[in-house]
């Protein structure tokens, strides 16, 4: 298969994963409209998710729009991709810092699973994101060579 094509699917999944996905999970009870949430939490989220959605619009145009310079936007649309899911291990590896928290106990639960002997719990967003940021890896290798 060519590796152009296999770093455009990739890179359409990863960019799938930073924008339709969030706007699906979000736009309801466990986040937007999420009556525990302050407003201006809620205000944050829905412009994040909506914000996202225009990049990952954008980046889907740089994957499959035919004309030039067709590695450098893939190049392009995999530094957004680490931007975005960068920014997800800096809010996550930084939570002591403002009090955050991986989920609340009224939106998406861990899903805890016994493996190997141990019970495990599966965190929503970092067991995606792990996933998502392993196809960037795999879309960056799959990127052809100028």
């Amino acid at each position: 298969m060519d590796t152009m094509l296999v770093a455009q699917v990739l890179l359409t999944l990863v960019t799938l994963g930073y924008s339709a996905v969030p706007t699906l999970a979000d736009f309801n009870k466990t986040h937007a409209t999420n009556p525990l949430w302050t407003p201006h939490a809620r205000f944050h989220v829905v412009w994040q998710v909506s914000s996202y959605l225009g990049l990952g619009a954008i980046a889907l145009a740089l994957i499959w729009w035919p004309g030039p310079l067709a590695i450098e936007r893939l190049w392009l649309v995999t530094g957004v991709a680490v931007a975005i899911y960068g920014g997800f291990y800096a809010a996550l590896f930084s939570m002591k810092l403002y009090g955050g928290t991986n989920y609340d106990e009224n939106g998406y639960l861990p899903v805890y699973k016994t493996i190997l002997g141990k019970r495990i719990g599966f965190d929503a967003n970092i067991t995606v994101f792990s996933i998502m940021t392993l196809l960037v890896i795999g879309a960056a290798a799959a990127i052809p060579a100028r």
